[in-house]
């Protein structure tokens, strides 16, 4: 039997921008959404924001990439129509959907919400979804998703600029709550100014802690203290700017996903200090034990600081999602965004793959995208 393509497996005809190989160039693309199952919201998407894991994927610099691909899990829109059986949105809502679409929901980490862990999770995009079928992500017209994964949006809350945090803001919020890291008056330090890093700083403020900036740039100093209201900057490669700052830090959320050091990081925070890895660098990080144990780095450090922990964090339940977003909108708390047409995708990849962006894209899917 042939297999069905992605423009006819579907009764619903859909419309977005794919690629179809890992030279990850984007392209009009016509592919089809399934029909409004009982417990299904579909939307009309208006924005999607383009995180740098689409660029990976696109390019399948983690191995693991399917083709055709439609990419886009920050995805904002308003409700066109619902099952008979949804109770949480109705037609004409804004809503939402991050990085997953689908779970076992019977598991254990399903049961005590954390759906982003489940091993039957299902991504918005690549994954294969209960039918056997593509999942498409947000660079299109529509989306479909059971009610389960829509995160409701709040009023006179912007959907431009809160788009990334269906990704960005959930990946430095879960593991701010998770660890601790939220009590006012803590002293936190985000490593990393980019898209992630700088909602980081943001919620961390929000919490009432003390923050701190770690950067290999000292251009960043300036916007980390006067635009987004950190408290300290430390440049990473100045050694007497981190060796004054050693034992002074309860936790650090490190964002960087190229290769770095982590000894000189752990030598910044107290005794049960944390560590919290939320990049994903290509290559393996070496851990040094002893610093975890006794907290000695080199030999001039004077006491012991151990009994630190080194832990990673991805992402955030539906639960936490929504507790999130609704805490963001409660602080005004947003991305700080460049709104791009749809036909600017391709530069806005090789933008990003530079880091020339402040500090998120985000895609007008509703003004500018075109079926062709």
């Amino acid at each position: 039997m042939a297999k069905s393509s992605p423009e006819t497996e579907h009764p619903v005809k859909a419309f977005g921008w794919g690629a179809r190989d890992s030279s990850g160039i984007l392209s009009p693309f016509n592919f089809s959404r399934r029909a409004t199952g009982d417990e299904d919201v579909r939307f009309k998407v208006l924005y999607c924001g383009i995180c740098h894991s689409d660029l990976h994927s696109l390019r399948n610099e983690w191995g693991r990439s399917k083709y055709p691909m439609v990419p886009g899990h920050e995805v904002v829109g308003e409700v066109t129509e619902v099952g008979s059986k949804v109770t949480k949105v109705k037609v004409g809502d804004k809503v939402g959907v991050g990085c997953m679409v689908g779970s076992c929901r019977t598991c254990n980490n399903c049961e005590n919400d954390l759906e982003n862990y489940c091993p039957k999770m299902m991504l918005t995009y690549k994954s294969i979804y209960y039918d056997g079928t593509m999942t498409y992500g947000g660079y299109s017209d529509t989306l479909v998703a059971n009610e389960h994964f829509i995160v409701r949006w709040p009023d006179n809350f912007p959907l431009d600029a809160g788009a990334p945090l269906l990704c960005a803001g959930i990946t430095m919020y879960s593991p701010l709550k998770y660890y601790g890291l939220d009590k006012p008056g803590m002293h936190v330090a985000v490593v990393g100014l980019g898209g992630l890093g700088h909602v980081g700083v943001k919620f961390a403020k929000a919490f009432g802690m003390k923050v701190t900036v770690i950067s290999t740039s000292p251009k960043k100093k300036k916007e980390a203290l006067e635009h987004l209201g950190a408290d300290s900057f430390l440049v990473s490669s100045d050694q007497e700017q981190m060796q004054a700052a050693i034992g002074t830090m309860d936790g650090i959320l490190d964002t960087v996903s190229a290769d770095h050091p982590i000894l000189p990081l752990l030598g910044l925070l107290k005794a049960h200090g944390k560590l919290v890895l939320v990049g994903a660098p290509n290559k393996p990080l070496q851990l040094p034990v002893f610093p975890l144990l006794m907290g000695l780095v080199t030999n001039k450090d004077s006491g012991m600081t151990g009994r630190k922990i080194v832990a990673g964090s991805t992402i955030g339940g539906m639960k936490e999602t929504q507790d999130m977003i609704d805490f963001a909108a409660k602080h005004n708390i947003r991305a700080d965004v460049e709104v791009i047409p749809m036909e600017y995708v391709n530069t806005a990849m090789e933008r990003l793959a530079k880091a020339d962006v402040r500090y998120r894209f985000v895609i007008d899917i509703g003004k500018t995208l075109k079926a062709v």
